[in-house]
């Protein structure tokens, strides 16, 4: 279930199947499979610079809007720099809780990569 701000505003990144496999990832108990965790990472680092990329449009929008708010429809024009700002809160609460999740998913993935390494290293060694 989406997380709601003190605005009301969804934090939509909560129900996104990508966070969903990082959580499933993160909450797997002995040794986790590396390439999907790796997977898992490519497709949260995509995820967050989508995230990014709407931020900016968002942003953008609003300086659009502002910047003739002294023509036109003022009303209208709050409105929708209201909107704007709602969206860009809830993207900021997303790509925060994102990159709260894809920290701890890199130190696993490190933890797999360090353990593949001595698995071969003994593998080398008795051979």
């Amino acid at each position: 279930m989406p997380l709601r701000s003190a605005r009301g505003t969804r934090c939509l990144v909560q129900s996104d199947s990508v966070v969903q496999a990082i959580e499933t990832l993160l909450n797997a108990r002995g040794n986790s499979d590396l390439a999907a965790i790796e997977r898992t990472l490519t497709d949260g680092y995509a995820k967050a610079l989508s995230l990014e990329a709407e931020r900016w449009r968002i942003q953008r929008r609003i300086g659009e809007v502002a910047s003739t708010l002294g023509r036109g429809d003022v009303a209208a024009k709050t409105k929708e720099i209201v909107s704007l700002a709602q969206r860009l809160e809830a993207a900021d609460r997303d790509l925060i809780a994102l990159r709260n999740l894809l920290g701890p998913l890199r130190g696993r993935a490190d933890a797999a990569r360090a353990g593949a390494a001595r698995a071969g290293a003994a593998r080398a060694a008795t051979a």
